[in-house]
């Protein structure tokens, strides 16, 4: 590799400096975000206090500085062990080129040592748990965005790459840099790859109704018997509905098609600035609520299955109370996955709301305008930026690799956006205030709602490694509703521990354990199985299903004809 046009050691110096300023920025932040705090009575920062504190810091990065040098040398200390063992385990430090030139190697370690006092400074500052966790997640985004291996000149493998192809690695990631800049967000998988209709999205089916909010799509039956009741399913509206459509192999609604359910889905419309003052109240009414009268009307049954998926179960959950205070009982069973109903713990994304963000919200847009799809979006992606941002901005712009096709990928940089009187309604009383667990607490459709009320058989399903519903908090949904309740956990997160096909066997799954207000002992006394948890959902789902009766030959019927195949036109719309 050539010798870099600007030294690293000095770079290091530079890093080093910016650490200091930020822990002096850190601290007084502290102290100016706790005097703004008074009504938490919490004392403000002991300067001594802090000085020591920060001393100490200082002092354990010396600590690990010389006993870098010591290894450096030959005499490896076991501090220097463990340290060489906890930076290998970083991916974006995993390479080779970041251990052979003692100078990267140092870079790295000193990065990855502030980095711990940072994370210290914050676990150790006396404030509140909610001010605690929006200082870890702001410490975390400066952390990963001033990561070495995110800049040309001190990552040693970009330059090394760009030695070994002639320049070449640097001029593709150019390009590919100036495309993304031209799209206005990060690509992360080959986007030319696929096409919603055409490989992604193919169940065969109809769209039978559609409103200014929803299509509703009903899919060709797959069987020649299929159970009485049909199933409804309603997706996020933060998403396209097709992540429960990708491809033959991984969709969950070909899956029920194979079990004999009759399948009606939700298309939720990307809103346009001439539908931003929709509200919470017409995505139930005009979305929920009609998709489920259309099903009951084509079906010739009294009741229908459902199934909501995350924002989609809150939506789902919060019709049914409303059907059921309307004396209405048109639901025979409820399936709610990685859906939250308590918003006492919701993880990182809580530590993003505060009573300042939301008014601003409610005062920009919350009697009308929209929430476009590219911030929540790029919300979400910070929960886990070295995944969802970094990687790709160090593979596509600084070693000129273009991003492999990943359908689910795709998906995720598909977004749509919301109507801002329902994002506003939709944060402050779950976000916010938490207020649908409390019964009465909120009023929808003119009723005053209370999630007891809903007494059907429930499926929740949790995915463990979930970073945007935490799986207790999924868990804690059995609390508040009335019917008895099945509760399956599944591996892996949000989006990969829900499509996981039984066909190809990944990952495990725990079911079967006692339902009990501590959400570990049920994970104690639950059993663990490998594979999906697809076939413990059509287990259950069968039982509520009805008996089995010739499926119809045609979709739809008198009152509801077909108006285009699926997935139809509304989930062709751009956010962008």
């Amino acid at each position: 590799m050539g010798t870099p046009a600007t030294d690293p050691a000095q770079l290091l110096a530079s890093l080093l400096q910016t650490g200091q300023d930020l822990m002096a920025q850190f601290f007084d932040a502290g102290t100016r975000e706790k005097a703004e705090q008074t009504q938490t009575q919490l004392p403000l920062f002991d300067l001594a206090a802090a000085t020591q504190q920060f001393a100490d810091m200082q002092q354990q990065l010396v600590q690990q500085m010389t006993a870098f040098w010591t290894g450096a040398l030959g005499a490896r200390s076991p501090a220097e062990d463990a340290s060489r063992s906890a930076s290998s385990a970083d991916k974006r430090f995993a390479g080779e080129a970041w251990s052979r030139d003692p100078r990267y190697d140092l870079m790295r370690r000193t990065y990855l040592s502030y980095a711990s006092i940072w994370q210290q400074a914050v676990e150790s500052a006396p404030v509140d748990e909610k001010s605690k966790a929006k200082m870890r997640f702001d410490m975390r985004q400066i952390l990963d965005a001033t990561s070495p291996s995110n800049f040309f000149l001190t990552n040693p493998e970009a330059m090394q790459l760009a030695v070994e192809t002639g320049g070449q690695s640097v001029a593709q990631g150019m390009r590919l840099f100036l495309e993304d800049l031209a799209k206005g967000r990060i690509s992360n998988t080959d986007e030319g790859a696929f096409t919603v209709g055409v490989n992604l999205a193919t169940t065969p089916g109809e769209v039978i109704y559609e409103n200014d909010l929803i299509q509703l799509i009903q899919y060709s039956p797959s069987t020649e018997h299929v159970h009485a009741r049909p199933l409804v399913i309603i997706p996020p509206c933060i998403n396209k509905f097709y992540i429960l459509d990708l491809q033959p192999d991984n969709s969950l609604v070909r899956y029920a098609l194979e079990q004999g359910h009759t399948v009606f889905l939700v298309s939720w419309r990307n809103i346009t600035a001439e539908l931003g003052h929709l509200t919470w109240e017409d995505y139930l009414r005009q979305g929920v609520m009609r998709a489920i009268d259309v099903a009951l009307d084509v079906g010739q049954v009294d009741k229908v299955n459902t199934l909501g998926f995350c924002v989609g179960g809150t939506l789902l959950a919060s019709a049914i109370a409303v059907m059921k205070e309307q004396g209405q009982e048109k639901v025979a069973s409820m399936t709610l996955l990685t859906t939250m109903l308590d918003y006492s713990d919701t993880g990182e994304i809580g530590a993003l709301v505060s009573e300042h963000s939301v008014a601003s919200r409610e005062a920009a847009i919350g009697s009308g305008g929209v929430m476009h799809g590219k911030e929540l979006a790029l919300t979400f992606s910070s929960l886990r930026a070295n995944d969802l941002m970094w990687q790709y901005v160090v593979n596509n712009y600084l070693k000129g690799k273009a991003p492999p096709a990943f359908d689910m990928l795709y998906w995720n940089a598909d977004g749509t956006n919301l109507p801002g009187p329902m994002f506003c309604w939709y944060v402050r009383n779950t976000y916010l205030e938490n207020n649908l667990r409390e019964p009465g607490k909120t009023v929808q459709c003119g009723y005053a709602v209370e999630l007891s009320s809903i007494d059907v058989p429930s499926f929740l399903y949790a995915s463990r490694e979930d970073h945007i519903v935490p799986w207790k908090t999924a868990y804690a949904s059995w609390e508040l509703l009335g019917g008895e309740t099945t509760f399956v956990l599944g591996a892996s997160g949000h989006i990969a521990g829900v499509i996981n096909p039984a066909a190809k066997n990944k990952r495990n799954h725990w079911f079967g354990g006692e339902l009990a207000a501590d959400a570990e002992h049920w994970l104690e006394t639950a059993r663990s199985v490998s594979g999906s948890w697809w076939p413990q959902w059509s287990t259950w789902l069968e039982r509520q299903a009805g008996p089995e009766i010739p499926a119809r030959t045609s979709l739809g019927n008198q009152h509801y004809r077909s108006i285009e195949p699926a997935p139809g036109r509304y989930v062709m719309s751009k956010a962008d």
